[in-house]
């Protein structure tokens, strides 16, 4: 439908159905009311071009995530699908921008999400992977009307406009039983151990508990190692190699992040732990290949890269398009063994 079959069912100008959907100049009550319903009715939506012609400048759209280099490249991912979603609206008017970050350096933190403010964007999506840091930024953008959208990750009493990811919590419970069916005993006597990579972070911290919650429930023996990311480090294969080695006597290991394949490494380094099951996170290519060797028993995929896409979007609907969006949009996860392990992208 256009205005000018919005203004024939609604018998007055086009100017006026204009000034109505752009909420200026004067208009009866009953014409509005008129106009209104007639806008309802055919669920029209303002064409994202006419509305760009009518601004002076492009809408600016940021995103704002962690080195793409970092956590194993992690987050080379995420910045395919933000590239992606914006080469979709560029046409539109739409200007998306890449800020990134060194996650394991709070300075370069503050100093790229300063720059990021000082750009007075009209929407950001972002990962926010360091919880109590990220805080004061989003107060910012709170107080200067700067809708944002999570992806990856949440942050309790936080105010986004749309979180897109998965249940943390579900997601480690779901590595829980996938543990139990691997090791294919109604009672597992030696323990399961937890390598939590990113103690600080709210998300990873989710994904151990559900894991913990279904050993509990099966009265299953635990033992979990916390690293965090405060330390400036990411986690190393000797801290992996040091915990495997002291705990011989392991029969899997779920590791909350995408470093499944150092701890395969590590187990290869180490005799004692040859027969331990490893589930992790992320379809990562260093993951892929020790999985498809069978060095890794069983990753769950949260598609990272539509998660970023999906958050782009989203704010696009939003920002551009003035349409309601969901407080949230969750992405399945997905489950790879050996066995049907997808082609690797070119």
């Amino acid at each position: 439908m256009t205005i000018k079959e919005i203004a024939e069912l609604a018998n007055t100008s086009i100017g006026t159905v204009d000034r109505v959907i752009n909420n200026r100049g004067r208009v009866s009550a009953e014409t509005r009311k008129k106009i209104e319903e007639i806008i309802e009715r055919y669920h029209f939506t303002p064409n994202p071009i006419a509305k760009r012609l009518q601004r002076r400048n492009d809408y600016r759209l940021c995103a704002l995530l962690p080195q793409g280099n970092q956590d194993a490249g992690f987050w080379r991912q995420a910045l395919s699908g933000i590239r992606n979603a914006g080469e979709s609206i560029s046409p539109l008017g739409v200007k998306t921008e890449i800020f990134e970050y060194d996650r394991y350096n709070f300075e370069s933190f503050r100093n790229i999400s300063d720059t990021v403010l000082k750009k007075k964007p009209d929407g950001l999506i972002l990962a926010p992977v360091m919880p109590e840091k990220t805080k004061p930024f989003l107060d910012k953008l709170d107080v200067l009307g700067i809708p944002y959208v999570f992806f990856d990750a949440d942050i309790p009493d936080a105010s986004p406009l749309c979180v897109v990811g998965h249940d943390p919590f579900k997601g480690g419970y779901l590595a829980g039983r996938l543990m139990h069916l691997f090791i294919g005993r109604h009672k597992i006597e030696r323990p399961l151990g937890v390598l939590d990579a990113h103690g600080e972070d709210y998300h990873v911290t989710r994904r151990r508990d559900g894991f913990l919650s279904y050993a509990d429930k099966w009265d299953f023996p635990t033992i979990a190692m916390e690293y965090s990311g405060y330390r400036g480090l990411e986690i190393s294969e000797n801290e992996i190699e040091h915990f495997l080695r002291t705990s011989p006597d392991l029969s899997g290991v779920f590791i909350t992040n995408c470093m499944a394949h150092q701890v395969a490494a590590a187990r290869l380094h180490n005799t004692a732990n040859h027969d331990v099951f490893i589930i992790g996170y992320d379809l990562l290519p260093e993951n892929r290949r020790l999985l498809e060797e069978g060095c890794i028993d069983a990753i769950i995929s949260q598609h990272s890269e539509e998660q970023s896409r999906t958050a782009l979007l989203a704010l696009y609907r939003h920002v551009v398009l003035k349409q309601n969006v969901p407080s949230r949009i969750d992405i399945p996860l997905e489950i790879y063994l050996k066995e049907n392990v997808p082609n690797a992208k070119e």
